[in-house]
C-alpha cells in the first residue's frame, strides 16, 4: 500500500501539455572539501523487490488512496483515471526502466548511479512519482560507504603491524541494531556493511542477506556478556560472574564487558590474577575478548592493554609490533569512528572493534549529497535537455539529457551528458523493466565487486 502514498501526488497537473517523456536520475554529488570522494552502490535491489516489482497497484489501493487524498487535499488530487489505466493496461505493474551501476561498485562522487525513465508516454508522471522511494537509496550507499572506510583504515594498520591483512573482515563488528530509527533501517544498514565485513550483531541485516541477496548466512558473532548479565550478580560477586562465564563457554571465542565498576582493576585482579589460570587455558579458538565499554576510546583502550601486557607478557611479530597471547584479546566497542580508528599504535592483531551509532545512524542524506534530478523530457514528439542551475548554489546544479557511465581512456569513471555516450562502454545495467526485475546480484558478487574496485 506504500506505494500510492507519496508527496508527488499532484505532479501530474504540473508538467507541459502533451510530455510523453520524462528522464531522471541519482546521485551522490561532489562536494569540494568532503570526506568522502567515492560511493559503494548498494541497496537497490531491495527497494525494487520489496516496494516495486510485480504488480503493486490494485483497484482496492486506488479507492483507498483516492479517499486519503481527499482528506488530506481537501479537494480532488488524486490521478484515479490514470492510475485505473495502468491497472488495466499493466496489470498493476509499473511501466518504467531502471538502469544502474552494478551493485558493489565504487562511484567516484559526482557521477550518475542510476537512471529512471517511463517507457510508455500515457505514464510520464511516474518516473519523478517514486522518486521519495528511490532516493531512500542514500542510506544504504552511506553506510556501505562508511564501513568500506573504515575497512581501509583498518587494513591499512593491519598490514603494517601485523604484515597481513589475516582477519581483516572480522575486524568491525556491527553494533548498531538498537541505535537505529526502525526495523527496516537495522536490516537495509546492517546488510550494507556487510558489504564490507562479517562481523555483527545485526540480525536484522542478515535477513535481508538471506532473503534479498541470496546469502544463506553473511555475517558472525560470539556469545558476549552485557552489563545486565554482569551486574546481576551484585558488585561483590564480579570475579564469580566471570569465572561462570569460563564455565558456560568453556569453548569457542567469548567476549566479556568488564567495565561495570573499574576496567582497569577488572583487567589487573580479576583477570589477570584470580583468574589467570582459568584464561590461559584457553586456546586462539577459545580466545577471551575483553570489552572496555566507556571512557576515552584510547586512553582506556592503551590502559588495558598495558595491564594484560603485565599480566600476560607479549611476544613481539614479525614487523616488530607487540602481540598479546593468541588465547587473548580486546574489543573495543564504545565511542568509535574513523578517527578513534587511526590512534591505536599497538598491532591491529590485538584489537576487534565494534561501532554502532556512527555506522548506522550518524549520517543523513546530505552525508554524500544524494539527489534525483530530472535531465530529459519529451513533450510533442520532441526531446530536450532540461537542468537546473541555481544562482544562489552552483553546487547544486543537475546533470544534462540522457546520461550514460563510461570508463575514459584513462581509466578514470565519467558520466557522459546530452545522450551523446556510446552504449558498448555504458557502466549502466538495465535491471528493472516494466515490473520485472531484470538482474540480480548476490552478496557474494558485490562483495568481489568491492573487492576489485578497492584493489
Amino acid at each position: 500500500m506504500q506505494f500510492l502514498f507519496t508527496l508527488q501526488i499532484t505532479h501530474y497537473k504540473q508538467y507541459p501539455p502533451n510530455v510523453s517523456k520524462v528522464y531522471s536520475y541519482f546521485e551522490c554529488r561532489h562536494k569540494k572539501g568532503a570526506q568522502f570522494n567515492e560511493v559503494v552502490f548498494f541497496g537497490l535491489q531491495y527497494l525494487l523487490k520489496r516496494y516495486i516489482a510485480g504488480c503493486v497497484v490494485t483497484e482496492e489501493k486506488i479507492q483507498e488512496a483516492k479517499v486519503f487524498y481527499q482528506m488530506h487535499f481537501k479537494q480532488k488530487v488524486f490521478d484515479e483515471e490514470g492510475w485505473r489505466k495502468l491497472l488495466e493496461r499493466y496489470d498493476g505493474r509499473l511501466p518504467i526502466r531502471i538502469k544502474a551501476v552494478p551493485e558493489g561498485r565504487i562511484i567516484p562522487r559526482g557521477n550518475v548511479l542510476f537512471t529512471v525513465e517511463n517507457t510508455d508516454p500515457d505514464f510520464y508522471w511516474l518516473t519523478n512519482y517514486i522518486e521519495t522511494m528511490l532516493v531512500q537509496m542514500w542510506y544504504p550507499i552511506t553506510v556501505a560507504t562508511i564501513s568500506r572506510e573504515f575497512k581501509k583504515i583498518l587494513a591499512k594498520h593491519l598490514k603494517a603491524t601485523s604484515g597481513s591483512l589475516e582477519g581483516l573482515e572480522f575486524k568491525l563488528h556491527d553494533f548498531g541494531y538498537r541505535g537505529v530509527s526502525s526495523q527496516e533501517s537495522a536490516a537495509l544498514g546492517g546488510a550494507a556493511h556487510l558489504v564490507n565485513f562479517c562481523s555483527t550483531d545485526t540480525v536484522a541485516g542478515l535477513l535481508m542477506a538471506q532473503r534479498y541477496y541470496n546469502c544463506p548466512m553473511a555475517g558472525f558473532s560470539i556469545p558476549a556478556a552485557e552489563h545486565s548479565t554482569i551486574i546481576s550478580w551484585g558488585r561483590n560477586r564480579e570475579k564469580e560472574a566471570y569465572e561462570y562465564l569460563l564455565d558456560q563457554f568453556p569453548t569457542g571465542p567469548m567476549a566479556v564487558v568488564s567495565d561495570s565498576y573499574d576496567i582497569f582493576k577488572a583487567c589487573k585482579h580479576i583477570w589477570g590474577d584470580k583468574l589467570k589460570e582459568r584464561v590461559m587455558e584457553r586456546s586462539e579458538d577459545s580466545m577471551l575478548v575483553i570489552r572496555p565499554d566507556s571512557g576515552d576510546p584510547t586512553e582506556t583502550l592503551l590502559g588495558v592493554i598495558k595491564i594484560l601486557e603485565e599480566c600476560f607478557t607479549c611476544s613481539v611479530n614479525s614487523v616488530g609490533y607487540k602481540v598479546l597471547p593468541s588465547y587473548l584479546r580486546i574489543i573495543q566497542g564504545d565511542g568509535i569512528d574513523l578517527c578513534s580508528v587511526e590512534k591505536v599504535s599497538w598491532s591491529a592483531e590485538n584489537v576487534f572493534f565494534g561501532c554502532g551509532s556512527a555506522l548506522l545512524q550518524k549520517i543523513n542524506r546530505d552525508t554524500l549529497n544524494c539527489a534525483f534530478k530530472c535531465s530529459y523530457v519529451e513533450t510533442n514528439g520532441k526531446g530536450m535537455d532540461v537542468y537546473k542551475q541555481p544562482v544562489t548554489d552552483p553546487s547544486k546544479g543537475s546533470k544534462r539529457g540522457r546520461l550514460s557511465l563510461r570508463r575514459n581512456s584513462d581509466g578514470l569513471i565519467e558520466t557522459v551528458e546530452r545522450g551523446v555516450g556510446k552504449p558498448e562502454e555504458d557502466m549502466l545495467v538495465t535491471v528493472f523493466e516494466n515490473g520485472t526485475i531484470l538482474q540480480e546480484y548476490s552478496l557474494d558478487e558485490i562483495r568481489k565487486n568491492v573487492e576489485e574496485d578497492t584493489a
